[in-house]
């Protein structure tokens, strides 16, 4: 059974004849009569009293009208969605996400739902390098990451969307603790506690970049673990500092203090596969722009 046959056979009832269907359907009349009678022999069933002077629905025809009518509107309903999907207006997009400062995440999800209503937004929060691995092998449709150099970059395109500033958490009773900003070269002889590169490649490679910008090599510290945890060492152990991005607020740490790196920020990227971005991809670029 094919929708084809389905369609003939209720343009056949809804006109009462062949060849007024053959004239609806734009083509012969042998051609509507033949797919009629392919489709009788596939369900085993007269679907016409046929008469020299009339056509009319059998009884097993009368029965099947509905039932094709269904299907063929599930099949139109179907196509809809598929065209939706295909333009970026229907469908799941399955996003991953990082935290940000303030209500910049509900804004953008606001105005994509805006641009999208269709579209559900499937949301995925990993860490940085799995949720980079899961764009590539296509199991999300977008990534969210801080400082991925812009372009195309290990089988992925990314397209910067926010900038923040960096900050620097020193002891409060370091002599830099007194300057409102700090520049690298002012941190080189403190010790500074860096997430290893595989926690977080991009971050880790725009520090370790920066640094070497500057001509400073600061000697090596424990590692950053939590935000918490490392500024809780920092305010009570050896000297020694880190360098992290804003997301909820400065947080309160006794025998801390944050001071913005001059010249420094950090850059949130949407990336996602390489090549042109899907439909609902560009909605989403659409909906982060400032």
């Amino acid at each position: 059974m094919e929708l084809r046959q389905l369609r003939y056979f209720v343009v056949v009832a809804e006109e009462s004849g062949f060849g007024r269907a053959a004239e609806r359907l734009n083509i012969v009349q042998s051609a509507v009569s033949q797919q009629i009678r392919v489709l009788e022999r596939a369900l085993g069933v007269t679907l016409f009293d046929r008469t020299s002077r009339r056509v009319r629905l059998s009884a097993a025809g009368e029965r099947l009208l509905p039932e094709a009518r269904a299907v063929l509107a599930a099949a139109d309903r179907a196509r809809d969605v598929v065209a939706g999907i295909l333009a970026g207006t229907e469908g799941v997009l399955r996003l991953g996400t990082v935290q940000v400062p303030g209500d910049r995440m509900y804004r953008a999800l606001a105005a994509f739902a805006a641009l999208a209503p269709r579209v559900r937004v499937r949301l995925a929060k990993l860490p940085p390098a799995e949720r980079l691995a899961a764009a590539r092998a296509g199991e999300l449709d977008a990534v969210l990451v801080r400082a991925l150099p812009p372009g195309r970059t290990a089988g992925l395109e990314s397209v910067p969307v926010w900038t923040d500033p960096l900050y620097a958490a020193l002891p409060e009773a370091h002599p830099l603790a007194g300057e409102p900003r700090l520049r690298l070269e002012q941190l080189a002889a403190l010790p500074l506690r860096l997430a290893p590169h595989e926690r977080n490649p991009p971050f880790h490679a725009l520090i370790t970049h920066a640094l070497r910008v500057a001509g400073v090599e600061p000697p090596p510290a424990p590692p950053f673990t939590s935000l918490q945890a490392t500024l809780a060492e920092i305010g009570v152990g050896p000297p020694s500092w880190t360098v992290f991005y804003e997301v909820s607020g400065l947080p309160p740490a006794p025998g801390v203090v944050f001071r913005r790196l001059a010249g420094l920020t950090v850059t949130t990227s949407l990336a996602f596969p390489s090549g042109p971005p899907a439909p609902a991809v560009r909605h989403l670029l659409r909906a982060c722009a400032p």
